[in-house]
């Protein structure tokens, strides 16, 4: 049944001319040919840029030079010292709740069209947010040792 609505849709598209639909495909897809272009030179220069620096640039090594530089400030330790976890998980929740933010917009947008149950469900929605952050305190999440 499906199959027999999407001939008769394509019917009514591309009517009774001469071009069949893998022609129409096929033009459609040299409509993308400038981007692939675009996108082999854009990479070709990438490519080429990096392999000139790499093989024309000068390789004078020491240990000065090979040292990281970090603005000037003497190097001090291991750079690949272990963080700790708090600084992650605070970045998480962090990114938790701030897209939290990005699903009160649409909802503030058509506020005027979900009426009551726009509410209720924004309403449920912000409660589970405000359990979550309950949860997360009292979890000590937040505390920073």
């Amino acid at each position: 049944m499906c199959a027999v609505r999407l001939i008769l849709s394509a019917k009514a598209i591309f009517g009774n001319n001469q071009f069949s639909m893998t022609e129409t495909a096929q033009s459609h897809l040299w409509d993308y040919f400038p981007i692939v272009v675009m996108a082999l030179v854009a990479l070709g220069f990438v490519i080429t840029t990096m392999l000139a620096t790499h093989y024309l640039g000068p390789k004078r090594r020491s240990k000065v030079k090979d040292d990281p530089f970090e603005c000037g400030i003497p190097v001090q330790g291991n750079a690949r010292t272990p963080f700790s976890i708090k600084y992650f998980l605070v970045a998480i929740l962090f990114v938790l709740f701030d897209v939290e933010v990005i699903f009160m917009y649409p909802w503030a947008v058509n506020f005027k069209e979900l009426g009551l149950f726009g509410l209720f469900e924004m309403f449920t929605f912000m409660g589970l947010m405000i359990v979550g952050l309950i949860y997360i305190i009292k979890r000590g999440a937040l505390k920073w040792e």
